[in-house]
């Protein structure tokens, strides 16, 4: 089946799946991926777009789970951003058997908005639903730029980010499979198995974690367990948090 301009068959999948690709633009100018990829600028915006976007959305979210650690909240910012380009592009491959290209200078992002309205795609081409045809358009094209652009602005360390990039697809995975045996999708489910195989498989993911059916056990740990009230993922590598260290004892008067 052709993909169609509004890639309507998303959604029922819900919303970290939908992908606005049809009807009138935004109402406000939006960044494209690979503006926000690109070295930030000074902070402030134009026009209510944010000068640097990926900076904002790490702010944003560092409010949001109220953690003074920005490296914290960038690394959720890139597993959720994963867990968009992944759900997109391999709810496309099971359903359509076909892909859409996801240029960065096409796919629009709201940084201060959540799924479905944080994407939006100015035009709809068609590519090959392969196992390759995936990684050039999601690992290659969008999270490795978004990998280096984190790691030098946060310093996070490259295994955990491509952990979050493996974890963010087996989730992605894990929930086509159960929404295809639901609606009796048996081709869907497959489709989705042996292509998240496949990219697990990708040099930028070899070693990320251990796949069992649909079940991934991931090699890092995205920090998550350092936000206020936190815990462990269910695919950590940790079975609980580590202990925080202890805050060091006051220098006794002189």
């Amino acid at each position: 089946m052709d993909l169609d301009p509004g890639l309507a068959a998303l959604r029922p999948l819900g919303g970290f799946f939908v992908l606005h690709a049809f009807g009138p633009p935004p109402p406000r100018p939006l960044p494209t991926l690979a503006h926000a990829c690109r070295e930030g600028t000074a902070d402030g915006s134009a026009d209510g777009l944010p000068h640097d976007p990926l900076a904002f959305r790490v702010r944003k979210t560092a409010a949001a789970l109220g953690t003074p650690e920005a490296r914290v909240a960038a690394s959720v910012v890139h597993q959720g951003l994963a867990a968009r380009l992944w759900s997109v592009t391999l709810g496309c491959a099971a359903l359509y058997g076909r892909v859409p290209g996801l240029d960065p200078d096409l796919l629009h992002w709201d940084p201060d908005a959540s799924a479905p309205d944080d994407l939006w795609l100015a035009e709809v081409r068609p590519r090959p639903a392969d196992a390759a045809t995936l990684a050039e358009v999601v690992l290659d094209t969008h999270l490795a730029p978004l990998t280096a652009a984190l790691r030098a602005r946060y310093r996070l360390p490259p295994g955990l980010l491509w952990g979050n990039a493996a974890s963010a697809l087996a989730a992605s995975a894990r929930e086509l499979d159960r929404w295809a045996r639901r609606h009796g999708r048996g081709d869907a489910a497959a489709r989705a198995r042996s292509l998240t195989t496949g990219l697990l498989a990708h040099p930028l993911l070899t070693g990320t974690g251990t796949l069992t059916g649909t079940v991934f056990r991931r090699r890092s740990c995205c920090l998550y367990y350092r936000v206020p009230g936190g815990g462990v993922c269910g695919d950590c590598c940790l079975s609980r948090p580590p202990r925080s260290p202890r805050p060091p004892r006051p220098s006794p008067p002189p």
